[in-house]
C-alpha cells in the first residue's frame, strides 16, 4: 500500500504542469516529510505556559509600570457597569470604539487588563500599516513606513483611545479572575484581581450587563520546558516582555548598548526571532541564535511612506481603507479573477498558496476531491518556497550556514515571514547560527545554553519562543478566566465536551450577553486587525440593536437551531484546509497533535473550523445579516420579564 507521502508525491507530480519539475517536486515533497519526522512526538507538552509556572512566571513581570503606581479603579467593589471588555489591545480598543458608535456612552463601558497601559502587544513588545492599522480614514492618520514599528502601534492606539475618551475607563494591573452568569440578577458576575505593581494586590466584585472578551490571538508568551532554567547566571527575558534595563536603548531609541561587551543568545528562529535578531545582532559583542526549525523569509521592501503618494494614490477617496484590504484579500486568498490592480505589491499578495489556511472564495472542496486540491496548493506553493529557499542562498555568504536556514515545508504551515534584515545578520562574523536539527536545545547551565551536548557561555539569554497556539483553549481560558454560563455550566466543559457551538463566531447559547472575536467559527485573515474591526462592529451592532428592542434591558443568546445551521455550514467547508495535514509541527496545528486526534476529535475540531470561503466572503454574510434587520437566529428578550 502506497504510504501517504508517496500519494501526496503523485499527486503533486499530477497537479504540477511544469514538466522538467515533476520529479522535482516529488522529491521536494519527500524532504518536506523528511524535516517533519524531525519534530514529531513532543506536541504541546514540549512548553510551558508562562502564566501557569511558578518556575518561570517571574518572565511575566511588567517592565513597564513604575513601582507604586496605582489601579484606576474605574468601578468600586459591589459596582456595576453596562459593559465589562477584558482585555486593551487593539482588539479591546475597537470593541469600545464601535460600541460607542453604535450610540453607548465611554462611560458605560469599562476595560480591563493586567497591563499597564493601552496596546497589547504592542504594549509588550508586520502586515502593511496601511491596511494593518485600524480606522486610519477618520483618524486622519498617515503611517511613517509601509510596516509600522512596534512603538508607533502602540502610541496610535493611545491616541483612538484619547478621541474616544477611554483612559478614564481603563482598569490597568488588573486581571478578572472568575465570571458567572447570575440567573437572579440576570447579570455576569465578575470577580477582578487589581495588583498594583509594588502595592498590595486586593480582589474587587463587579457586575455587568455585557462582556467581551478580547484577549486577543497570540499573547500568551510560552517558553520550551527546558531544564536547568534556574541555574543561569546571568540575565534573561522573553521577547513579550522586553528588558529595556538589560540591553539600553527605549522602545523609541533602538540603541541596545549595554550589549557592547556581551554574548547573546536568542532561543528562536519563528517570526519573533526575526524581529529581534538583526538589532541584537548590530549592538551584541557575539550572538548566538537557536534554531530548532528555520522559518520561511522572503523580502519586506520596507520604506518610508511618501505623502505625495500617500494623498493621491492611496488615502485619496473615501473608503479607501476598505477597498485596500478586500483587494489585498483577494491576492492573498486566491480569489478567480482576481483585480486588475494589487494595491498592496507585497509578500502576502505573491503568496497566493497561503490561501490553504486561510481558504478563498473560489474553491470548492469536498472530501472526493480533497486530494486534488492537495496536490494544486502544493503546486501553487512550490515556486514562492524555491524563491524562499534560493534567495537564503544568494544572501548568505556561508553556505553552510545558507543550507540549514532553508525552510523544507509548504510556505502555510507555519507563519511566513518578510524581512530585509534578517538573513544578512548572519553575514557578519560575531553572529553564530546553531541549528539543533529539530531537537531544540538540551537546557540551561549556570553559564548558558546547551545544545547538542556543548554549552555555550552566555551573559544574555533572550527567549523568542512565541506564544501558546491559538487553537488552544477558549476565549475565556486564553484569558485565565474560569467562566461560568447558564445551569453552572463551565465554558470550558461545554467546548471540551460538545465542540465549539456559536453564531457566525462571536455568541454562544447558554452564555447571554457574553461576546468574543471569533478565532473559532469565524474567518481567519493575516490580517487581523482586520477581522477585528469586523468582528467590533457586528457585535457592537447584535448589542445596540437588541438594547433598542428592549428598552435598555436586553438579554442575547443565539438559538440552539441557529447553532447547529451555523456549525453546518462551517463543516461544510472543512475539507478546504485538508493541506494542513501533515505540516511541519507548529502553533497552526498544536505542534503536530491534530495529526493523531481521533476521529471524534477531528469532527469536533473541524466544527470549530474557519469560514471555507476566506474573509470577503464572511464579511459579506455578516453584512447581509444585519442589512435584513430581523436580527436572525438571536433569541432577544427583556431582562424585566425573564
Amino acid at each position: 500500500m502506497a504510504t501517504a507521502v508517496e500519494r501526496l508525491g503523485a499527486n503533486v507530480a499530477a497537479a504540477d504542469l511544469n514538466g522538467p519539475q515533476v520529479a522535482s517536486s516529488v522529491d521536494v515533497v519527500e524532504k518536506y516529510a523528511q524535516e517533519r519526522e524531525k519534530r514529531i512526538g513532543k506536541g504541546l507538552s514540549q512548553f510551558v505556559d508562562l502564566r501557569k509556572s511558578e518556575k518561570f512566571k517571574s518572565l511575566l513581570d511588567d517592565p513597564w509600570v513604575e513601582a507604586g503606581t496605582p489601579v484606576n479603579e474605574v468601578v468600586p467593589d459591589g459596582g456595576h457597569c453596562r459593559v465589562l471588555i477584558v482585555g486593551s489591545g487593539y482588539g479591546g480598543i475597537l470593541f469600545a470604539v464601535n460600541l460607542v458608535k453604535a450610540g453607548f456612552s465611554a462611560e458605560d463601558i469599562v476595560i480591563v487588563d493586567p497591563a499597564g497601559g493601552f496596546g497589547g502587544t504592542w504594549y509588550w513588545n508586520h502586515v502593511e500599516a496601511y491596511i494593518y492599522m485600524p480606522l486610519l480614514e477618520e483618524m486622519q492618520y498617515m503611517p511613517k513606513h509601509k510596516y509600522a514599528g512596534g512603538e508607533e502601534l502602540r502610541e496610535y492606539a493611545e491616541s483612538i483611545c484619547r478621541r474616544y475618551n477611554l483612559f478614564g475607563r481603563a482598569m490597568f494591573q488588573s486581571k478578572a479572575m472568575r465570571m458567572s452568569w447570575d440567573e437572579d440578577g440576570q447579570v455576569w458576575k465578575a470577580q477582578i484581581l487589581q495588583a498594583p505593581k509594588g502595592l498590595q494586590s486586593k480582589t474587587i466584585n463587579v457586575s455587568a450587563d455585557f462582556v467581551i472578551l478580547a484577549g486577543g490571538v497570540l499573547h500568551n508568551a510560552q517558553v520550551p520546558d527546558a531544564t536547568g532554567i534556574h541555574q543561569f547566571e546571568g540575565d534573561m527575558f522573553h521577547t513579550a516582555r522586553w528588558q529595556y534595563d538589560v540591553t539600553g536603548g527605549s522602545p523609541a531609541d533602538p540603541r541596545m548598548t549595554r550589549l557592547r561587551d556581551k554574548k547573546v543568545g536568542v532561543i528562536g528562529t519563528g517570526a519573533t526571532g526575526i524581529q529581534v535578531v538583526p538589532r541584537l545582532a548590530e549592538f551584541s559583542k557575539e550572538l548566538y541564535v537557536f534554531q530548532r526549525t528555520p522559518s520561511s523569509v522572503a523580502a519586506r521592501g520596507n520604506r518610508k511612506t511618501d505623502s505625495f503618494e500617500w494623498n493621491t494614490e492611496i488615502a485619496n477617496k473615501p473608503g479607501w481603507q476598505r477597498e485596500r484590504n478586500m483587494n489585498y484579500f483577494a491576492f492573498v486568498g486566491n480569489a478567480e479573477p482576481k483585480p486588475a490592480v494589487d494595491l498592496v505589491k507585497d509578500g502576502w499578495t505573491s503568496m497566493p498558496s497561503f490561501s490553504a489556511l486561510i481558504a478563498g472564495p473560489s474553491y470548492n472542496v469536498t472530501p472526493e476531491n480533497a486530494a486534488e486540491h492537495v496536490a494544486k496548493m502544493y503546486a501553487l506553493d512550490r515556486p514562492h518556497q524555491d524563491r524562499v529557499r534560493k534567495r537564503v542562498m544568494n544572501v548568505v555568504h556561508d553556505p553552510k550556514t545558507a543550507s540549514k536556514l532553508q525552510a523544507w515545508y509548504p510556505g502555510w504551515c507555519k507563519r511566513p515571514c518578510f524581512h530585509d534584515e534578517y538573513l544578512p545578520a548572519f553575514n557578519y562574523p560575531h553572529v553564530k547560527l546553531v541549528d539543533t536539527d529539530g531537537k531544540g536545545i538540551d537546557g540551561l547551565s549556570r553559564n548558558g545554553v546547551v545544545a547538542h551536548g556543548r554549552e555555550y557561555e552566555l551573559d544574555v539569554i533572550v527567549w523568542a519562543s512565541g506564544f501558546v497556539s491559538p487553537a488552544v483553549g477558549t476565549p475565556a481560558s486564553k484569558a485565565g478566566i474560569e467562566l461560568t454560563g447558564k445551569g453552572g455550566r463551565l465554558l470550558e466543559d461545554e467546548v471540551r465536551e460538545n465542540g465549539v457551538s456559536t453564531l457566525h463566531g462571536v455568541v454562544s447559547r447558554g452564555f447571554p450577553n457574553l461576546f468574543w472575536p471569533g478565532g473559532l467559527q469565524a474567518a481567519a485573515s493575516p490580517n487581523q486587525m482586520f477581522l477585528l474591526e469586523t468582528l467590533s462592529a457586528h457585535v457592537a451592532y447584535m448589542v445596540s440593536e437588541a438594547t433598542k428592542r428592549t428598552g435598555g434591558k436586553a438579554i442575547v443568546e443565539p438559538t440552539a437551531e441557529a447553532e447547529e445551521e451555523w456549525a453546518s455550514r462551517i463543516m461544510e467547508g472543512a475539507a478546504v484546509f485538508s493541506s494542513v495535514a501533515g505540516c511541519t509541527p507548529s502553533y497552526i496545528n498544536k505542534e503536530g497533535e491534530v495529526d493523531n486526534m481521533s476521529m471524534e476529535e477531528k469532527i469536533k475540531a473541524a466544527k470549530g473550523g474557519v469560514w471555507s470561503k476566506g474573509i470577503v466572503d464572511y464579511v459579506h454574510v455578516l453584512e447581509a445579516w444585519r442589512e435584513e434587520g430581523s436580527m436572525s437566529g438571536l433569541e432577544v428578550r427583556d431582562r424585566r420579564s425573564s
